[in-house]
């Protein structure tokens, strides 16, 4: 065992006892236990919570096989997800040890042992593992931009800010961005940071609703206003008084609707169809769209007073493509929501899916995200998500050309490490490895600002 202070923990399972103390002799730089069978393996990493297991596949009572391995890579993994187990397999033992790191090992290594090479291997599981749990120290630390709001992006904190900024006024604020990028998140998260978060966000969606029935869902009826109108029933609008009326895909509302609206806007009062009594309504309004509103008002389909009235502050979400490391921040929490809500214990993606939700575009923006991660769950049969489980094992990156793939993955690092150090630029430059005035050099080459 080493003799150093904090020296990192390294759990080695093998029933070889020659092996396993050669092994312990060579690694004397980690604080090494040892385990001769799964049972103690188990006990060890309960009592020593290692950061790197090096285990043999082969253990006993059945040392010539590998499914007393698998078992133990399976209850490792489900009691310490975190730890990186690196299975020894026997030089043509390829297709078990491919299969092991399925199941949730970090990686393999083939015998015999080379001590180097396998120290190489050690030195980066540790290196891997230390930077995780640095990820995950600063995650629990780091405080939510808004409430259920994940993002690191530098422009979706951009948005972040100017919501916590409007929340206390009341302008009536339009956002903008394509279907599924989180417009109504936002417009929850604005509710709860405004005055009036004690009182009710009342939501319409504009498109859902029939043109006919438009009217009477937004302003309400009076008793016998028209067929089936069997009692005085207050709209939409009368409901959010006081408190938030978010109107959902306003570019889909009937023009004769939007002359009503304008009113509304203008005076805030309201009459209910069939009355004719003037009912004041003291409410924030928040629209959203996924269309271009401007260029609507030059076609006649959307009213431009009312566009103006209605834009007093707009704010462009951008789209889930464009947010640089913001795919996987997001793939990630809908893991852990989701292993939570079904009992299951996915502990991650592969490195092959990975890389697919960092290059797909995800067309259907964090709502695709979503309902992709929440089906892998279901089709995941080991302990980390693949393409396949994802639905994208068909999905071809775009970028062929090298240029431009290197072009992308600097600025995509860049603005990764700038989300995740909070623009700090000292801290941004070491985690990229690189010196500051390196990092703006590069930041100037791909015109990327800090706030």
């Amino acid at each position: 065992m080493s003799t150093l202070p904090n020296a990192p923990k390294l759990l080695i399972i093998e029933d070889d006892k020659g092996l396993q103390s050669q092994l312990r002799w060579h690694f004397d730089q980690y604080d090494v236990a040892v385990a001769g069978s799964c049972e103690e393996a188990i006990a060890a990493v309960r009592l020593n919570e290692p950061a790197v297991i090096l285990q043999d596949l082969g253990l006993p009572p059945d040392a010539e096989g590998v499914e007393e391995g698998f078992r133990c890579i399976r209850e490792i993994s489900a009691l310490r997800p975190e730890a990186k187990i690196i299975v020894m397999t026997g030089n043509s033992d390829y297709e078990n040890a491919v299969r092991a790191v399925a199941m949730g090992a970090y990686d393999f290594y083939q015998k015999p042992v080379n001590a180097e090479t396998l120290n190489l291997i050690l030195q980066r599981a540790f290196q891997i593992y230390h930077l995780e749990e640095k990820y995950r120290a600063e995650e629990e630390n780091r405080k939510a931009p808004l409430q259920d709001v994940i993002a690191g992006d530098p422009a979706m904190l951009k948005v972040c800010r100017m919501i916590e900024k409007l929340a206390p006024s009341n302008v009536t604020l339009t956002l903008t961005g394509e279907s599924g990028t989180g417009k109504e998140v936002l417009t929850k998260a604005l509710h709860k940071l405004s005055p009036r978060k004690k009182n009710r966000l009342v939501a319409i969606n504009c498109a859902a609703v029939p043109e006919n029935l438009m009217e009477a869902e937004l302003f309400g009826y009076e008793k016998g206003a028209f067929t089936g109108a069997a009692k005085q029933t207050p709209g939409k609008v009368e409901m959010a008084h006081e408190g938030t009326l978010f109107l959902d895909e306003i570019g889909d509302m009937p023009l004769v609707l939007q002359a009503k609206l304008l009113r509304f806007l203008q005076e805030r009062v309201i009459e209910r169809v069939g009355g004719r009594k003037e009912i004041p309504i003291d409410v924030r309004v928040v629209c959203a769209t996924n269309k271009d509103l401007l260029a609507m008002t030059k076609d006649g389909s959307f009213r431009e007073d009312l566009y103006y009235r209605i834009c007093e502050m707009e704010v462009h979400i951008p789209p889930l493509r464009e947010r640089h490391g913001d795919k996987l921040l997001l793939a990630r929490h809908f893991l852990k929501v989701y292993n939570q809500q079904n009992g299951t214990s996915i502990s991650g993606f592969s490195p092959e899916a990975v890389d697919t939700i960092d290059s797909y575009e995800w067309p259907g923006n964090i709502r695709e995200l979503e309902n992709r991660v929440k089906r892998s769950l279901v089709m995941c049969d080991d302990k980390l998500i693949t393409s396949d489980d994802l639905g994208l094992h068909n999905h071809e990156s775009t970028f062929l050309n090298l240029r431009q793939v290197r072009h992308q993955a600097e600025r995509s690092a860049i603005t990764r490490a700038l989300g995740m150090t909070e623009s700090n630029i000292s801290a941004a430059a070491k985690l990229l490895g690189v010196t500051r005035p390196t990092l703006y050099d590069l930041m100037k080459k791909y015109s990327i600002t800090v706030n």
